[in-house]
């Protein structure tokens, strides 16, 4: 027997992993070069040299006993206050240690902030399309997710619908930019507009709102496009951070929270984002990758090899017919389903064994979404497959 809670979560488990093991299956089956599999958001670009150097330098020279210790639940200081800095010269910040809080990755910080703001019956609001973990993320908390449905024309988010969906009950708002799953960067003015629909509710009702900024993807940012700051457009702002996606270590488990001095209470918010991490089981993020990032948090993410497969995807499944929103950022491809139910389209792809991501599992029905985080060559090596798919379905 297991918890009632957890007999839908199991039935709805994720579809993007359910599709990973499709991918795992079809692999042993024809061969892994004969598998074109979209499904998840796995760097294939290596993480940076600098890594795998700081690896070795902090094994071979510092105590052991201290790198694989506890230390303070919200990290090591020497940690967080070089994550401060960097902030601070990139973004023109004024963080120190104690604004930040180091995490399990994205998914460890979101959990432990929600921990710490959401009282159960209080509800959290995002825009669809959106990461389908938020849900589950929410609900642990006892929380109810708001969603504001898509804007299918350029996919910023509809902030009419925002704020008439706004309730005294309202008490955050996630934003994931660059998003998944479309590739969009929500713009400074949509941001600017967002923050000022937010103030005028928080006086409105006499609450809190706090705007959560979900950013694994922000340093994958394409074309020169500028990815906003947002903290510097509204006070109530936290920001959850990963190295998942930027030194490609989602295995690692390893991000942070950034906790303003503006944050309303901000000192209580802090205090309690650090006892939140203890008591939901993560104790402290991993110590040895705590000392590792801190060491790289100035090395680069290849860009440039994203980009070829952002530029190769998109030019190839346009030139097929497909429709497909043009990202400025992560390493996804949002594209129209021909027909109306997307999960024909999959199933119809699966037979040449392509694997994407149906996004009703997003909160937007009509599209999938195909991570090209692969190979270049598994995505030449698709095309012709695509071509196949785009005449079965009248292209």
């Amino acid at each position: 027997m297991i918890a009632d809670s957890m007999v839908s979560l199991v039935k709805n488990s994720s579809v993007i992993r359910a599709m990973f093991e499709e991918g795992n299956r079809l692999a042993k089956l024809y061969g892994a070069e004969n598998v074109y599999d979209f499904s998840l958001g796995n760097p294939n670009v290596p993480a940076p040299a600098e890594v795998n150097e700081a690896v070795k330098d902090i094994v071979d020279n510092e105590e052991s006993t201290f790198i694989h210790g506890y230390m303070s639940n919200a990290g090591y200081e020497d940690v967080r206050q070089t994550i401060a800095e960097s902030l601070n010269r990139r973004f023109g910040t004024h963080f120190n240690h104690t604004n930040i809080v180091m995490t399990v990755g994205a998914a460890g910080g979101l959990n432990t902030i929600f921990k710490t703001l959401l009282n159960p019956g209080e509800e959290v609001m995002t825009f669809a399309p959106f990461f389908g973990e938020y849900r589950n993320y929410v609900s642990n908390f006892g929380g109810k997710l708001v969603v504001v449905s898509p804007n299918t024309v350029d996919f910023q988010p509809k902030l009419d619908e925002f704020e008439a969906k706004i309730t005294p009950k309202t008490r955050a708002v996630i934003v994931n930019n660059p998003n998944n799953p479309t590739g969009v960067v929500y713009s400074e003015d949509t941001i600017k507009k967002m923050a000022a629909i937010m103030d005028k509710k928080q006086k409105e009702y006499g609450t809190e709102i706090y705007l959560i900024a979900d950013e694994p993807y922000r340093e994958l940012a394409y074309d020169g496009v500028d990815v906003p700051y947002l903290t510097k457009y509204y006070d109530n702002t936290i920001v959850g951070y990963s190295y998942s996606k930027s030194l490609s270590l989602p295995g690692e488990r390893i991000g942070y929270l950034v906790i303003p001095d503006e944050v309303t209470d901000s000192e209580d918010v802090k205090s309690a984002a650090s006892v939140a991490t203890r008591i939901l089981g993560f104790v402290n993020a991993p110590s040895l990758m705590q000392r590792v990032v801190a060491k790289c948090v100035d090395a680069q993410v290849n860009l440039e090899a994203y980009d070829k497969n952002r530029k190769a995807i998109y030019e190839g499944l346009t030139r097929l017919g497909f429709e497909c929103v043009k990202p400025e950022g992560a390493f996804y491809l949002f594209v129209k389903s021909p027909v109306e139910d997307e999960t024909v389209f999959c199933e119809a792809a699966k037979k040449h064994n392509i694997l994407m991501v149906p996004a009703s599992s997003f909160g937007c029905p009509g599209y999938v979404r195909i991570a090209y985080c692969v190979s270049y060559e598994t995505i030449v090596n698709s095309l012709p497959h695509f071509a196949e798919v785009a005449k079965e379905m009248g292209l």
